[in-house]
């Protein structure tokens, strides 16, 4: 789904879609393996929008679930649906080695400066010029914030370049495994396990 398409929406918080399908359905198969051996894992999605997956993974897993997002629209929207959500750029308010997990679906559609809009859906959507505008960040300061046996769930889009994101994980000290992928007529979409 192209911004073009998304302009429909009525919304200032970015809704499920095909994507957050993807991420939670994987997140919950790994995390619910691996939260039988440890009950008291922490999971940390950043850019919940709606709070679905976060809710997903908080349902079908032992996992204490916290949620964030820049849009105070989403933390309230999140946090009516039963989630804990708080109002974060990034990982910036957490403390180091706090979660064992962490997710992410970034805005990672292309998107020409000139035609950005500035508001909130904008900023669910857009990943720049390349796509990798909120990924490139997320993955230089997301080691912080894991436990050094953690990992990271990362949705990308073929429209970023899976490839460049893998290699960008490596510069920031990753090792990145694709477990999960979808395609569509416009894009296929992936879920990169990323460990330290």
């Amino acid at each position: 789904m192209d911004l073009k398409d998304q302009r429909g929406v009525e919304t200032d918080v970015y809704q499920p879609a095909e994507d957050s399908e993807l991420l939670a359905e994987s997140a919950c198969d790994h995390l619910g393996k691996r939260t039988r051996d440890r009950p008291d894992t922490t999971v940390l999605e950043v850019g919940t929008g709606s709070g679905y997956v976060a809710s997903r993974v908080a349902d079908e897993t032992n996992a204490r679930v916290i949620a964030s997002d820049l849009n105070p629209h989403a933390v309230g929207q999140a946090r009516r649906e039963g989630v804990e959500a708080v109002r974060a750029d990034l990982v910036s308010p957490f403390a180091d080695g706090a979660f064992d997990a962490v997710l992410f679906n970034p805005p990672y559609l292309p998107t020409d400066p000139d035609n950005e809009w500035d508001d909130w859906m904008e900023y669910a959507l857009s990943g720049g010029e390349d796509g990798r505008a909120v990924i490139d960040p997320f993955l230089a300061s997301v080691g912080r914030v894991l436990d050094p046996d953690g990992v990271v769930y990362l949705l990308v889009s073929s429209l970023t370049g899976v490839d460049e994101v893998v290699e960008h994980a490596g510069e920031a000290g990753f090792s990145a495994v694709a477990i999960a992928d979808e395609s569509f007529p416009f894009e296929t979409l992936t879920v990169l396990t990323l460990l330290q």
